[in-house]
Parts: C-alpha cells; structure tokens; sequence
C-alpha cells in the first residue's frame, strides 16, 4: 500500500512516520510531501532514505491513503486536490472537522461511521480526541448530561517554535517566540484564537467536536483550555455530570475494559496519570476518579495522553489501519 505523509518534516508528521513504522502498518511505498522548501530533503522510514517531493508529484505517484498534517490553509487546498483523484485522506487540521459532509472519527468511538465513499477523514483536535476516548464507554452505561473540562496541554501541541521558545527560555536566551508571553514557569490561558464569546478556538472546538464524534448535541460541555511548559502530552481535568448514579468500582471498570484506555488510579501508592508516563505511548490513562460531593451523580477524572501520538498521528493510522481492514480505501469510485 502506497502512503503518502503530507507534512512529513514537521512534529506530527515525523511522529505519523514512525508510528507507521511501530505498528507495522501495510506500507509498500512512503511517499513524503512537504512544503516547497523541503523539497529534496530526506526523511527516515524504516532506516532508508526518502526524499521529499512536491503535492504535483505524490498525487501522479498515486498513494492509496494521505495523511495529512500540515495546517488548515494547505488542508483546504490539496485535500481535494488527493481525494479527486482517488485518494483517502486523513487530515489532521481542522480545516474540515466541523464540515458536516465529512466524518470526524476517533476509531474506539465512531469508526462505524466511515464508509468507502469518505475520500477526506478528519483527525479530531488532540485535546477532544483523548477525552472522548474516556468519555464514551462512560456515556453509552450513564447518559452524559453535562461535562467541564480544563486542559494543561503540552508546547508540542504548538509545534517546533514553541518548544525552541521553551528550550531556549531554560537557557537563559531570549530568541524564538512562538506565544504572547514567556512559557518557561508560566502557564497561558490562552490556545489558539479568542472568539466573540470569550473563548478561545481550542476551548470551542473541544466543545463542539466531541458532540459530533458522540453523535449527541444534548451533551453540554464547557472548556478553559491551558498552555503549560511541559513536553510529554496534555492532561484534563475533567468534571462529567451524568444521567443517573454510577458506581465507582463499576465505573473503573467500564474504564479498564475500554478500548484505548488505561486506568491508573490508585492514590494509595501515589499512582495516578502525568505527561511522563504518557509519553510515547498510545494509550490514554485515566486516574483520579472520584465521586463530585458538591452535587449529585458527578464524576471528577483527569486524562493524559501524548498529544502528538493518541492526540494526532497515532489516531490517524487507527483510521487508516480501520479503511485497511474494512476494505474501505480503493472502493469508491473515482471522481
């Protein structure tokens, strides 16, 4: 199978690379694309060489599934450009999660939804993506009425700038700004854009995207997202108000048999989920779970993932690896 990695010089696409590689994904052929000045650079896969090519050229190459990550702007140009011409893509951008003509999918919670027909699949943003993945075997036994979440999320959701500003803040060196304001022992309120409403890009699509992948706009969410000077993954603390009661034991449960979940939830032993632990690996770790006692049938939870694996590219080869074994790429008829 013929795989195209779009923006395979930059933090998520290195990270598609290798994840690819560990999974030992059905790859016939790499086929790296990245912008115009990267072009005849070289990027590792398996131990050879590739060289970067051109959008021109790795469609005339005919790559059976593109995996996009390489910005919203670029996403709503070549996406296209790659689907018209047969090819799967899986975005990464947020450039088309919110289009209601396309699927939004995290596979352990709507996979079902895909079809040979989607030729664009959008990669829900990374923050939504491991809170869902908690979230929905707790909301098919409870009913989710109301969540409120507040994330602590990595600089290496920003991407290379960001961790250059961190690294050189450590340093003592005042060079690459990536944010506002200093990072290095601070913490910034603040992802992404503000809206109209006060919130911030970041905080309104983790509102809106986890209702579409739960499939349930009665679901009401509230979200503070918070950028904080680490680099192993995002954390949320997160507050789920359900239907009816829950049973703690039950609910660790639920959890600990849960597709792509890892409890780690023994406070006894001061064991409980942090970026460390989280790092480089693909599951999402749950821990803290413990009753809300300011009002009833709440559940407090703190999530942790790699944000650059679970919460970008290790979630788009789980798509890719879903098309692959459903027979979905290739099927469609070509535009």
């Amino acid at each position: 199978m013929k795989v195209a990695v779009v923006g395979a010089t930059g933090l998520v696409g290195t990270k598609m690379l290798q994840v690819l590689d560990e999974r030992n994904f059905p790859v016939t052929e790499i086929i790296p694309v990245a912008s115009a000045k990267s072009i005849g650079k070289e990027v590792i896969f398996k131990g050879k060489p590739y060289k970067v090519v051109s959008v021109a050229d790795a469609i005339k190459q005919k790559p059976d599934v593109a995996l996009f990550s390489a910005g919203g702007s670029a996403s709503l140009e070549q996406a296209p450009m790659f689907a018209e011409a047969g090819i799967t893509v899986i975005d990464n951008s947020s450039a088309w999660r919110m289009d209601p003509a396309k699927k939004l999918v995290v596979p352990e919670v709507n996979a079902d939804v895909l079809t040979a027909e989607d030729k664009i699949i959008a990669n829900p943003n990374c923050s939504t993506i491991q809170m869902v993945v908690a979230l929905k075997p707790l909301h098919d036994r409870y009913q989710i009425k109301r969540v409120v979440v507040s994330t602590y999320q990595s600089v290496t959701g920003t991407g290379v700038k960001a961790v250059t500003q961190l690294m050189e803040e450590r340093k003592g060196i005042d060079g690459v700004k990536a944010y506002p304001y200093k990072i290095d022992l601070n913490v910034l309120p603040h992802i992404d854009v503000f809206q109209d409403n006060g919130y911030t890009k970041e905080e309104m699509k983790m509102i809106l995207e986890t209702r579409k992948i739960m499939g349930d706009d009665s679901i009401r969410i509230t979200a503070t997202t918070v950028r904080i000077p680490v680099m192993g993954g995002h954390s949320e603390s997160v507050n789920i108000e359900f239907a009816q009661d829950f049973d703690l034991n039950e609910v660790r449960e639920i959890l600990a048999n849960a597709p792509g979940v890892l409890v780690v939830d023994d406070v006894a032993n001061l064991k409980y989920p942090m970026p460390l632990d989280a790092h480089d690996r693909d599951e999402v770790f749950v821990g803290r779970l413990r009753r809300d006692e300011s009002q009833p049938n709440t559940l407090n939870a703190w999530i942790v993932a790699d944000n650059l694996r679970k919460g970008a590219a290790t979630n788009a080869v789980q798509i890719a690896e879903y098309l692959v074994v459903k027979n979905l790429i290739g099927q469609a008829v070509e535009a």
